[in-house]
């Protein structure tokens, strides 16, 4: 989640904190007359061949220009100093920015990454002072001081930004150098307070907080007859490890009642009912069902959340709602996320989910699924995980190999290098990439942090129990280890800094599934299932509809706080269900043949990572076409071949890699034709 165009999101929204007056505060101050003198007089400088850059550079710089930055003079001066009129000059001028970028860049991330590692790692003592420095944005005033001392003004002169329709068109004629250079023009995109921006910083880093320390002892809940399921050390956190669960109860003689028990948990943390005194504690059992806690046999009053985790997303939307007037191209957090971050509008990302939750393959796979669990389906169904191989394994033999295999964090560490052996990498780049990635020991389900600078290492973050790495989480690190993959040979083995990276977080996505449906072949488990194309495919297919559910949800959660910026945490709460159960009824019940359920909403990443959520489903749509695509080829050499493309948009990108853009059409065509075939 940590790639290049994360960082530039980041970056540019972190511009400008001082207290002057209001008039001094207004951007593009400068008047037409004195723009055309500025761009008449570099165009008799430097000629008819640089019109472009040059009336496109100067009136980037004016619709920055503050009073504060200067008089008209001084503006004109500084255009007609500044200007990086011939090849030669832009070059040296592009290279120099590079090399500076990656060194502050490099090293903000480096400094965040340090200062969160109590909070992310669980062999830290959590200090009241933790959360404090978790929260400090170190370049909390670099674009501020970008402008202040007017290397800002040198990016807006020189490197034009160019829309998403124009890199789309232009850009599949563009060489490297020039995507690279519309990638310098992307960097200064806002000139937003340092005080908004460190406010976006707490905002999310208290929901992160927040949500890493959700757990559930899921061996002290208990049923009408005091009876518990699970065993008495099991934690599961939330949404992760209960989703986990649920799916690896399937095939199990008393996997149903577990599942359901689960599902309680999950309606009572979704509406807040949830007693406080059960979450991350396991001083009293809790009967979901009838949601009393008890103390040795004795019903306890209980006190339910206050509406906390509806607090953090209606307090991470306020944050970077803040910014919006700050930002002249993207002027809502949505127009952020999609236009500029994923490079992906809204309405196309909507129409994509839209067409694959609303076909009539949903409801064939969903009978199915029915006729193999020989049951009605469950609304929790959405996370069958039948069509997998795993799903024929006991889970308990697959934890004892993965225990023994894994005891420790250096264990894994160790076996880096060999699972990319496996996967087709050469010793010499299995070797790289492996010395590149530090293992660590997470407090939460896990996750990937890229590195920003090439003599760093990115860092995969792991849970590992005392007993070792049980099944789901070496399913997890595979999955994180794929990010690191691609963070690493994106990162280094990219011709241009500037092009670090993946397209969107969609795309690091696609690349960790594609590790993670490896995971067995990894262990030395073959799966000699002559369905098993046919079975992948509904397994995709299946993932894809289920969390493309989810991400319509949290779209249609951020539309409407826009229009209700003044809601409560209890509205919000209220808003969330009642749309989750809509969204639900819409496109889910006539699959499940069971209505008003709120299953949609449980997702962690709703709270702590806003509007992340749609690059779950476009990565499997990836995923799906890659697989598809790098069929009876290296499967290393393919990997290599896309990623070191770079940061190109997701259109070029996948035009470049598989010859088409992004689309559900593969994979409900694979579906319907495994439909088919299997009996």
């Amino acid at each position: 989640m940590k790639n290049f165009l994360a960082i530039i999101l980041f970056i540019s929204l972190i511009i400008f904190g001082c207290s002057k007056q209001e008039e001094k505060l207004k951007m593009g101050t400068i008047d037409k007359i004195t723009i055309k003198k500025a761009i008449d007089t570099l165009l008799k400088q430097y000629g008819e061949e640089q019109k472009f850059r040059i009336e496109r550079g100067v009136n980037q710089v004016a619709s920055f220009w503050m009073e504060s930055d200067g008089s008209k003079g001084d503006f004109v001066r500084f255009c007609i100093t500044n200007f990086a009129g011939n090849d030669e000059l832009l070059d040296k001028l592009f290279e120099r920015l590079s090399s500076n970028l990656e060194s502050i860049l490099g090293h903000f991330n480096k400094i965040t990454l340090d200062l969160n590692m109590p909070i992310h790692l669980d062999y830290f003592e959590i200090l009241p002072i933790d959360e404090t420095f978790a929260a400090y944005s170190p370049g909390a005033h670099l674009t501020d001081d970008f402008f202040k001392n007017k290397i800002a003004f040198h990016f807006l002169l020189n490197f034009p930004y160019y829309t998403l329709e124009e890199k789309n068109i232009l850009g599949q004629k563009w060489t490297r150098k020039q995507w690279a250079h519309a990638r310098m023009g992307d960097f200064i995109l806002s000139r937003i307070p340092s005080d908004v921006a460190q406010k976006i910083s707490e905002a999310q880093t208290a929901a992160d907080t927040y949500i890493s320390q959700y757990n559930i002892f899921a061996g002290f809940l208990v049923d009408d007859k005091g009876q518990t399921y699970f065993p008495k050390d099991l934690k599961l956190i939330s949404h992760w490890n209960l989703r986990d669960e649920i799916k690896s109860q399937y095939g199990k003689p008393d996997g149903l009642p577990r599942q359901k028990m689960i599902y309680e948990v999950m309606k009572r943390i979704i509406s807040q009912e949830i007693p406080i005194e059960v979450i991350n504690k396991n001083n009293y059992q809790w009967n979901p069902f009838t949601n009393k806690i008890f103390k040795d046999g004795k019903e306890i009053a209980a006190k339910s959340e206050p509406d906390t985790r509806y607090k953090m997303l209606l307090e991470n939307y306020l944050a970077v709602k803040a910014a919006d007037p700050y930002n002249p191209y993207y002027k809502t957090y949505i127009e952020r996320k999609f236009d500029k971050e994923m490079e992906m509008p809204l309405k196309e990302v909507e129409e994509l989910f839209v067409k694959l939750v609303s076909s009539e393959t949903a409801k064939k796979v969903g009978e199915l699924i029915k006729k193999r669990l020989g049951r009605n389906l469950e609304p929790y169904d959405i996370w069958y995980d039948g069509f997998k191989a795993r799903s024929t394994m006991s889970q308990d033999d697959l934890d004892k190999i993965t225990r023994s295999r894994y005891p420790n964090t250096e264990s894994f560490q160790r076996e880096l290098p060999v699972i990319l052996s496996k996967l087709g990498f050469s010793k010499e780049m299995a070797d790289f990439i492996s010395d590149k990635v530090l293992v660590d020991p997470s407090r939460g389900a896990g996750h990937a942090w890229g590195a920003q600078m090439k003599s760093e290492k990115a860092r995969l973050r792991t849970r590992i129990g005392k007993d070792g790495m049980d099944y789901k989480g070496y399913n997890i690190a595979v999955h994180e280890f794929g990010h690191n993959v691609e963070q690493t040979i994106t990162l280094n083995k990219v011709d241009f800094y500037m092009l670090n990276g993946v397209p969107n977080t969609a795309f690091t996505e696609a690349i960790a599934f594609i590790f993670q449906t490896r995971d067995l072949e990894l262990l030395g488990i073959k799966n000699e299932d002559p369905n098993k194309e046919h079975l992948a495919a509904l397994d995709n297919f299946w993932m894809s509809y289920e969390i493309m559910g989810v991400s319509l949800l949290d779209q249609e959660v951020w539309k409407w706080l826009y229009k209700n910026p003044d809601a409560t945490p209890e509205k919000l709460k209220e808003q969330v269900i009642k749309l989750s159960k809509d969204i639900w009824n819409k496109y889910y019940a006539d699959v499940f043949g069971i209505k008003d359920q709120p299953i949609l909403a449980i997702y962690s990443h709703m709270i702590d990572y806003p509007l992340y959520l749609s690059a779950y489903p476009i990565g499997h749509l990836i995923e799906f076409q890659l697989e598809k695509y790098m069929k009876g080829k290296n499967f290393a050499d393919e990997l290599v071949r896309v990623l070191t493309q770079g940061c190109l948009t997701p259109k070029v990108w996948m035009m470049n890699a598989v010859g088409s853009p992004v689309s559900v059409d593969a994979t409900i065509e694979a579906a319907e034709e495994a439909l088919k075939n299997l009996k």
